[in-house]
């Protein structure tokens, strides 16, 4: 099952790779994994790791932001690094 946002790293990875010229194969062999596995990527078969999506972004010579221009937060997803604030405590009884 995949979520937008693996349709949309999908869709990222095949149009930069296309537009750089590179194939399947040939960017799976710069990557170090199978042109199989850049397929289910770009087709969002798979989910990309941190790790996969750092090595993509180097091969194709982008940021890693690149993949996520674009996308809009979810509702209801809080955006920012802010601590939460701490559980209210009730008076001892």
């Amino acid at each position: 099952m995949s979520n937008d946002i693996d349709l949309q790293l999908g869709r990222c990875l095949r149009r930069r790779r296309r537009d750089v010229g590179l194939t399947q194969e040939a960017l799976g062999a710069a990557c170090g994994i199978s042109f199989q596995q850049v397929q289910k990527y770009e087709c969002a078969a798979n989910r990309m790791s941190a790790v996969v999506l750092w090595r993509l972004a180097r091969c194709l010579d982008v940021d890693v932001g690149y993949f996520y221009e674009g996308l809009r937060p979810e509702p209801g997803l809080r955006v920012g690094l802010g601590r939460a604030s701490p559980p209210a405590l009730s008076p001892a009884p």
